[in-house]
């Protein structure tokens, strides 16, 4: 037989005693609305854009080696 753990009254045998899906559907009720939600997830993929705008121009900068000292013509 198969414990399914995501009804509570199948999971009394755990540690939580059944508190974890309870809470699990508690946060899923009071969540943000599908529109909200939306937004945050386009937010997310924008914020981690940036930051990889980021790390793609220190890679840029640090691939090319600063030259050191300056020529100078000697006579």
């Amino acid at each position: 037989m198969i414990d399914d753990k995501t009804n509570p009254a199948n999971c009394g045998s755990c540690f939580c005693g059944g508190a974890g899906p309870a809470m699990s559907e508690f946060l899923r009720k009071i969540g943000p609305p599908e529109g909200a939600k939306q937004h945050f997830d386009t937010a997310r993929i924008e914020f981690l854009k940036g930051i990889r705008a980021l790390i793609d121009a220190r890679i840029e900068n640090l691939s090319h080696p600063e030259t050191k000292g300056t020529k100078v013509p000697v006579e």
